[in-house]
């Protein structure tokens, strides 16, 4: 049996804090507008290239004039997470730089603490917004695709009465828990999607294994580094990991991160 090709080494702190000194904004900025725009800026709202360069009012804006009768200005900042916010740009990259260094990811609380942040819901948001930004689009996968589920959830004898406490099983149909269903192609990218209800007959099937290396690593993150995680914020976890799984031969996870953000 031929041997599995190993995870890509992603960026060193070394070399993110050689990329990105301390105080130097500039840095982050040109890092944005590069893997924002490859191959040229362009408006974010009409998608014009031919625009106005505005850095004399102010560095890193430009100007459109297709938009508005009197132009529309916009930075790089416009229409990405990073856009309205109170924190520095180097925050959200050593923020991203953490959650995707980490195979298992890192809990909020963890980002808190390491950033010196003055509140959990600052680390809480942050993290959030970036994984919203990883969220891909609906793909058709094709050749041989394994499917396969998880549950996420609490067992049933330790929920509250009114939570369906008692109720059956430890996992599986029927227990309360929320359904996850990833399919991978073989030997190709895996699509995880949060489910409101599964088909047992459906689950039963599939037999796969390919798949199973993905629900190992996602079941350790959500019960080793997050323990608790919300239905509600269920997909955003789920697209973090599909990110990383996904990218995880790729020599620039964060720049491909960033790029989307």
């Amino acid at each position: 049996m031929a041997n599995r090709p190993k995870p890509v080494p992603q960026m060193t702190a070394g070399q993110f804090e050689s990329r990105f000194p301390e105080g130097d904004d500039e840095a982050c900025l040109r890092y944005l507008v590069a893997r924002r725009w490859p191959e040229g800026v362009t408006c974010p709202r009409c998608g014009n290239k031919d625009l106005y360069d505005a850095s004399s009012y102010k560095p890193f804006h430009w100007q459109c004039r297709e938009c508005a009768p009197q132009g529309y200005r916009f930075s790089c900042l416009a229409g990405t997470i990073f856009e309205n916010t109170k924190k520095p740009l180097r925050d959200w990259y050593r923020v991203a730089h953490y959650m995707f260094s980490s195979k298992k990811g890192v809990s909020a609380l963890q980002i808190q603490h390491m950033m010196g942040f003055g509140s959990y819901e600052t680390a809480h948001s942050m993290c959030h917004k970036i994984r919203a930004a990883l969220i891909q689009p609906e793909t058709k996968l094709g050749g041989i695709v394994e499917v396969d589920e998880t549950f996420v959830g609490g067992k049933a004898k330790n929920r509250h009465y009114s939570k369906g406490r008692g109720g059956p099983g430890r996992g599986g149909l029927g227990s309360g828990k929320v359904p996850v269903v990833g399919a991978v192609e073989r030997q190709g990218n895996v699509v995880a999607r949060v489910i409101k209800s599964v088909s047992r007959d459906i689950l039963s099937q599939f037999v796969t294994e390919t798949v199973s290396g993905f629900w190992s690593i996602f079941r350790r993150g959500v019960v080793g580094t997050f323990h608790k995680v919300s239905a509600k914020y269920l997909p955003l976890y789920v697209a973090e990991f599909q990110f990383r799984y996904n990218n995880r031969f790729n020599p620039d996870m964060f720049g491909t991160a960033i790029a989307g953000c």
